[in-house]
């Protein structure tokens, strides 16, 4: 336990400081906000980046880790949506984002430094799928359907293709296809323009786990305890469990990249989760999920990596 909780301690102690800097008046929330811009539009594609061209495509581009994680956040998002709308009784664009909060991971800021912690370089490849999935399927289907929501079911189609054009100028998304054309050509780039995306490589995982503490400093989670728990549950529980389910099911699957998938899904939600909120009238409760979610994270992401290590799932011994 004592090796799990040294992986584990060192991204939380980072969090803890972006919420004491914010806290104490150190950092202002303006320049938390200017902080993830930076991880967003520059550190992580420069992280992708670098990934990409450092490893032979064929290695990079793994289809079976897009069919798995891809299927099981898919079966997750639709589980997730039915339990919504039938059970809950909630209108279509709130449980639409109850989807997207159980279904989409944290990936760039909280489950690369955690993934990587554990299985070393093969979380860059994963991570850079993982956006693939959460950038072209999950965020998209998300939208839409709250779109949908929103106006009465009329505009699907438009929302959808709304979406698909927002994410053709994402930074990630472009880092991907930059990276993997400098793959496949097989270019080498100058030494000191490799330097430069090093540097700013180096800097992505510190400073995403800054900008989360600083994210979290003065939410609140009040008279939402049962949504709250329930997006909780799914996210850290449910989605894990449904990628470890889907994973062990693949034949012959590179051990590093599963245990990858898991602890990439046991992440918490996306941080922008409380934008997509606002957008749709509902930041309290995106907010409020978010705050929840993460602080239990620190607890469940343990108990994952545990797990894994301690049965050697998937034949991974740590």
């Amino acid at each position: 336990m004592l090796a799990i909780v040294s992986i584990t301690a060192p991204i939380f102690l980072l969090i803890g400081v972006g919420y004491f800097a914010v806290a104490t008046r150190l950092i202002a929330k303006p320049q938390i906000q200017g902080l993830g811009a930076f991880v967003i539009n520059f550190a992580l594609p420069a992280l992708i980046i670098r990934a990409l061209i450092q490893r032979p495509v064929e290695e990079t581009f793994n289809g079976y880790y897009l069919l798995g994680y891809g299927l099981a956040s898919v079966i997750v998002f639709a589980a997730a949506l039915t339990f919504a709308l039938r059970i809950r009784r909630k209108p279509l664009d709130v449980a639409s984002l109850y989807a997207l909060g159980m279904s989409g991971a944290n990936s760039g800021f909280v489950g690369y430094p955690v993934a990587a912690l554990v299985v070393g370089s093969p979380a860059v490849i994963a991570m850079a799928l993982n956006m693939v999935i959460e950038n072209l399927l999950i965020i998209p289907l998300a939208l839409a359907l709250a779109e949908a929501g929103s106006q009465g079911g009329a505009s699907f189609g438009a929302a959808m293709r709304q979406s698909v054009s927002r994410l053709s100028r994402n930074p990630i998304i472009i880092a991907i296809l930059l990276g993997m054309a400098i793959a496949i050509l097989d270019v080498s780039l100058p030494a000191p323009l490799f330097k430069a995306v090093d540097m700013l490589a180096t800097a992505a995982a510190p400073t995403a786990l800054f900008v989360i503490g600083g994210t979290l400093y003065g939410l609140r989670t009040r008279g939402m305890r049962k949504d709250v728990s329930q997006i909780a549950f799914g996210k850290l529980v449910v989605h894990p469990l449904a990628v470890l389910l889907v994973f062990l099911a693949l034949p012959d699957f590179d051990p590093a990249l599963a245990v990858a998938a898991v602890v990439f899904a046991s992440a918490p939600m996306l941080s922008v989760y409380p934008i997509f909120g606002q957008r749709y009238g509902h930041p309290e409760l995106c907010t409020a999920a978010l705050m929840g979610t993460t602080l239990v994270s620190f607890i469940t992401i343990s108990a994952v990596i545990w797990i894994v290590t301690f049965f050697e799932l998937f034949g991974f011994a740590g």
